[in-house]
């Protein structure tokens, strides 16, 4: 059986010449290293050197082994202090689920910073979001129980024992109206002010809507009609064509000086309010890699 100390004895045999040198290299004996490989070759039935010549000649079993020692020595040596920097928590995969489209737009600007400061770790970005008609794909939260997934962006935490949601921000949702809207000059909105109106939201199912969930849903009410869009900026082209009002995160509108004409509504008296949480598996919660990006996040100044 072909051993790691085999393989590091030939190379170190034929870099040093000689069995002495070689000894002194490996930190043993001469005489140890000698018997070593005296039971090698009694155990392979083959000559691996010339005995008496300087500097060693290999045999040609000799020669394969020193092949073979060649392309897998640095290979394992690669491996070791790839997995010491995974230890350490230097290098490792940040794949990353959204369930946010409005996330995108802070958070990219962040992961271009994040990577210059860990340049080797894999990282990646997964809009998680499930379409309407795609309700039998796994979520983004089911993906990193699995560990498909290493951190979730989410405002739906749920109890599970295998999932850490670390908090991130609160952010408050308003209304995007047309400033001549009827509802323009209302200084908030209740439930019942959407029903006669078009509601123009992202392609995802109404139970990961705030608007839905926390608003209409629970005072019975419905928007007159609704209308998908994927992209953020045409959503609020229509809305300025007076095709629907729609739901953002304040912060955004606030961000985008091609819309400051609309306006904009608090939903609710005391407003509407969301929560971004990142959540990561509880087998990782020591990453200091996986750390360090929620603490990006939570230190940033934006949204």
């Amino acid at each position: 059986m072909i051993q790691l100390k085999h393989l590091e004895t030939i190379l170190s045999l034929v870099k040093h010449g000689s069995v002495i040198k070689a000894a002194e290299a490996l930190f043993t004996t001469q005489s140890a290293l000698s018997h070593q490989i005296k039971q090698f070759e009694e155990q392979l039935n083959l000559k691996l050197f010339i005995r008496k010549s300087s500097p060693i000649q290999l045999t040609q079993a000799g020669k394969l082994l020193l092949k073979t020692a060649n392309d897998i020595l640095p290979r394992l040596h690669i491996t070791q202090n790839n997995l010491k920097a995974i230890e350490q928590g230097h290098q490792g995969r940040l794949w990353i689920g959204v369930e946010c489209h409005t996330c995108f737009e802070w958070l990219l600007p962040m992961l271009r910073a994040y990577q210059q400061q860990w340049p080797n770790i894999d990282l990646d970005l997964v809009n998680s979001l499930a379409s309407i008609n795609k309700k039998s794909e796994l979520t983004a939260l089911k993906n990193l129980k699995q560990q498909k997934l290493d951190l979730v962006i989410t405002s739906d935490p749920i109890d599970d024992n295998d999932l850490v949601f670390k908090e991130l921000f609160s952010y408050e949702l308003v209304l995007v109206v047309s400033k001549i809207h009827k509802l323009a000059e209302k200084p908030w909105i209740k439930p019942q002010d959407l029903t006669t109106e078009t509601l123009i939201h992202y392609p995802v199912d109404k139970n990961k809507l705030d608007i839905y969930k926390h608003f209409l849903i629970p005072a019975n009410c419905q928007p007159k009609g609704e209308r998908l869009s994927e992209l953020t900026v045409m959503m609020l082209q229509l809305v300025e064509g007076q095709k629907g009002v729609c739901v953002l995160p304040k912060w955004l509108i606030e961000s985008l000086p091609d819309f400051e004409s609309l306006t904009t509504i608090r939903i609710g008296q005391k407003g509407l309010w969301s929560t971004l949480y990142a959540t990561i598996h509880k087998q990782n919660e020591q990453q200091t890699y996986l750390n360090n990006f929620i603490q990006m996040i939570q230190e940033s100044t934006s949204p």
